[in-house]
């Protein structure tokens, strides 16, 4: 195989980044950790690495996820993958810092820097490794996307023959020096000058790596931009995640995956591609339609719908429920409840009657705060988004765009308009009203 040969005989090692967390995802905990088709986010790429042809792999975590690394690590090494994970302890030096942790891995050799903020297919590894082995291995690749919008990125300017002259961090819409956003999946030739030049970088902000770049690119080291058109999937606010979402099922295609221990009902109706995990039971009644991926012994109860969704493993999607255009985590349970175009986290209940909005009464375009800003989600659709381990009580509504974090309660019969942080307790004050009845009650015998 052609890629595998490149990666074996151009000796490059990969630099997976897994550590930072994203204030701008809150609340979800770990996009590293979310799972799609029942596994890790982070192992599905180490897994595309793997099969691009790159045996050796650092694994950058932070002491929140180093535990849940290690055990993914554990899985793609006993199938052949070397993968060593290793602790960046100053998680405020950004990429930077994740590249300065991994100095004694990195010996000098070239190396692959890959982020888990840019989702991409595996030819986007394999086609930057071949960009370098076509320059001799003596000039840098980065991988760069053509936008027509503004994304809040870094980008890149570049000169006609794609080398690159400078990379400016988030510039602000109408600040642009080009249309090419760079995306993370970067071949370094001489990773002693990367590390030199990061060293010496001072700066206030979030940006020690792309100073570190444009020393490079100052001091004369060729750097090129390798355009790309493939799948890229940017994980930076929660709505992401459906579009990630989304992405999965696309790339699975039109399968319909039934394993012999799941239980379904004749009654039930199943179309479209839809991926069954083991130990699924679907009653009488229930719909679900495609794409859609129903996780390990979770249950599809009678009456029950799912539409384009992606359910986890051990939940139960209670009678008379819908689920529509969704992710849900592990162990989420509903009871005749309504979530559309939301994302649920591990460890969910909610309550019978409890609903999500999802739709603007002007039909517009839903927001949500992110770190105190109200951004638009460029979505007319979008619902809830929770965090891990959160009880809502009965009949509760939730309004479209809000965000619950983790280890939260949500009492009963309340609207809920706005977000809700980490380990809290909500309740609305409401009063119970007694007067005398003057009204004329039927009697029974009267019927």
């Amino acid at each position: 195989m052609i890629i595998g040969f490149l990666c074996y005989h151009f000796r490059v090692k990969a630099l997976l980044l897994a550590a930072g967390r994203s204030t701008r995802l809150t609340p979800i905990p770990d996009k590293n950790l979310l799972k799609f088709f029942g596994v890790p986010l982070i192992e599905h790429q180490l897994r595309a690495l793997h099969k691009a042809g790159c045996t050796e792999i650092y694994l950058v975590g932070g002491v929140h996820n180093l535990e849940s690394l290690r055990e993914i690590a554990a899985r793609c090494t006993a199938d052949g993958c070397a993968v060593t994970v290793g602790e960046q302890e100053q998680l405020e030096l950004g990429m930077g810092g994740a590249v300065q942790s991994a100095e004694n891995w990195i010996g000098g050799e070239p190396i692959l820097v890959v982020s888990g903020n840019d989702i991409v297919d595996e030819s986007a590894f394999s086609s930057v490794i071949e960009a370098s082995k076509g320059g001799s291995g003596s000039e840098g690749v980065l991988l760069a996307r053509k936008v027509s919008t503004y994304f809040p990125g870094g980008y890149l300017e570049a000169d006609s023959e794609g080398r690159i002259k400078t990379i400016v961090e988030k510039p602000g819409a109408g600040n642009e020096p080009s249309d090419l956003v760079n995306l993370v999946v970067h071949y370094h030739p001489d990773s002693a000058a990367l590390l030199t030049a990061l060293e010496s970088v001072e700066t206030e902000h979030d940006d020690r790596y792309e100073v570190a770049l444009q020393q490079l690119f100052s001091s004369g080291l060729v750097y090129r931009a390798l355009p790309y058109e493939g799948r890229w999937n940017p994980v930076k606010f929660p709505w992401h995640i459906i579009d990630l979402m989304n992405a999965f099922f696309e790339a699975r295609g039109a399968q319909l995956t039934t394993p012999s221990d799941c239980q379904i009902a004749e009654t039930a109706v199943v179309k479209g591609p839809v991926v069954f995990g083991h130990g699924v039971r679907v009653f009488d009644n229930a719909v679900i339609i495609g794409p859609a991926y129903i996780g390990d012994n979770s249950v599809i109860a009678t009456n029950a719908m799912v539409r384009e969704s992606h359910i986890g493993s051990n939940c139960v999607i209670g009678f008379g429920s819908e689920v529509a255009r969704s992710y849900l985590g592990d162990h989420v349970w509903t009871h005749s409840n309504y979530l559309g175009d939301s994302v649920i986290g591990n460890n969910v209940s909610f309550g019978a009657g409890t609903v999500t909005g999802n739709l603007r009464l002007d039909e517009g375009e839903i927001s949500s705060v992110v770190k105190g800003e109200r951004l638009g989600a460029a979505r007319t659709k979008f619902g809830l988004v929770t965090g891990d381990d959160v009880r809502v009580g009965i009949n509760t509504s939730f309004m479209p765009g809000i965000k619950i974090g983790s280890n939260v309660c949500i009492g009963a019969g309340i609207v809920v308009a706005e977000d809700v942080e980490d380990d809290q307790f909500v309740a609305a004050k409401w009063e119970l009203i007694k007067r005398p009845n003057k009204a004329v009650i039927m009697k029974r015998d009267a019927l």
